[in-house]
């Protein structure tokens, strides 16, 4: 693309006003609100610029403009969306403090389809794990995409447990797409793109993950969904932060409870003390969401998965052998009513018994 293309193109406005200091957000969404479709030749209108940042604001970030649209060539399903552009997810464009400026890989629809996230701990509990891989296929069922952070832990398993039950799943990254975190999760990254899903981040390919970025990309997460369901979540967890930025944005917000011994769940009973739903099957989410939602999302008949018996003790039962009296003791109860429990779980294929103790069996 020659020179003079380069500084007529739409996007350039948009990067000025990343670039140019004391302009976030808000304040730019603000002036482009104010001033019309013709805002960035009507700069000189706008109140409480500083000349420093008029001068910014006029300055062409062709340098980094170049390689954005390179990166974009480099693929047929990538795309570079500014806040105005008409495929901008308008739940986002609604939120404060929009991204200016969304890059993408993948499906560009996603962004628009009736989205639930699925959020929770990086080392989630056995329960934590069987709860998502639950509760994720009826949801999908029911015709949501499921959004979340491709994180190890919870948001990988909801993205994995979307693609194994056939449907669409949406990664928010906290890095650029050129640089997948965490690197583990690259060939689930492919899978999401290669079954019909999409990649997303606000920042440029190229970046790498950093501490800042993944605040901003829970509100990115929360923004784009009808509501957010936290699987698992310990009291100080970024999991958190994405529930938080859903009840700014007034978005639905459900928690799944668990044992107060569990510390992986006191995240999650908090936010239900706090008003968040208690949820124990997919209908509590669905139910919710078609009372304020246009989206094609339907609400299943009544719900016939399995419960899971004695969570309390399979939460604290390893894959490597536990002995029956550190099962007691973490649970406080009695080692008899343990033993008892148990047995009626090794019975019923949950547990296997081992010399020292018990083990979890990968029952399907």
């Amino acid at each position: 693309m020659s020179n003079s293309a380069l500084e007529q193109h739409p996007l350039l406005p948009w990067l000025a006003l990343q670039h140019t200091r004391g302009i976030g957000p808000v304040r730019a969404i603000r002036l482009r609100t104010q001033l019309g479709e013709q805002w960035y030749h009507s700069l000189q209108h706008a109140r409480g610029l500083s000349e420093e940042q008029q001068e910014q604001l006029q300055t062409p970030h062709t340098s980094v403009l170049e390689p954005l649209l390179e990166w974009q060539q480099q693929a047929p399903n990538r795309h570079i969306l500014s806040w105005d552009d008409p495929a901008y997810p308008e739940l986002l464009r609604a939120v404060s403090a929009a991204p200016l400026l969304l890059f993408v890989e993948g499906d560009i629809s996603m962004l628009s389809r009736p989205q639930i996230a699925v959020v929770g701990s990086r080392h989630p509990s056995y329960v934590g794990r069987e709860n998502t891989n639950n509760l994720v296929p009826p949801l999908v069922e029911a015709g949501a995409v499921i959004t979340s952070g491709l994180a190890i832990g919870i948001d990988g398993l909801g993205h994995r447990a979307t693609l194994n039950a056939g449907g669409l799943t949406l990664a928010v990254l906290g890095s650029g797409l050129d640089r997948c975190y965490p690197k583990r999760h690259l060939r689930l990254a492919a899978e999401i793109i290669e079954n019909g899903g999409a990649l997303l981040s606000e920042c440029y390919p190229w970046e790498g993950p950093l501490a800042h970025h993944f605040p901003r990309r829970n509100r990115i997460i929360s923004g784009l969904s009808l509501g957010v369901l936290i699987v698992e979540a310990a009291e100080r967890s970024g999991s958190l932060i994405t529930a938080r930025y859903a009840m700014e944005q007034g978005r639905e917000v459900f928690a799944i409870p668990g044992a107060r011994q569990n510390p992986q769940a006191s995240g999650c009973n908090r936010l239900i003390q706090q008003g968040a739903k208690l949820v124990s099957n997919a209908n509590d989410i669905l139910e919710e969401l078609v009372a304020f939602s246009v989206a094609a999302i339907k609400v299943r008949p009544a719900a016939t998965e399995e419960l899971l018996p004695y969570p309390e003790l399979l939460d604290n039962v390893g894959l490597e052998t536990t002995a029956v009296d550190l099962i007691a003791s973490r649970c406080q109860q009695p080692v008899q009513e343990v033993l008892t429990r148990l047995v009626e779980l090794e019975l019923a294929g949950w547990v296997e018994s081992v010399p020292g103790g018990y083990v979890r069996a990968r029952r399907s």
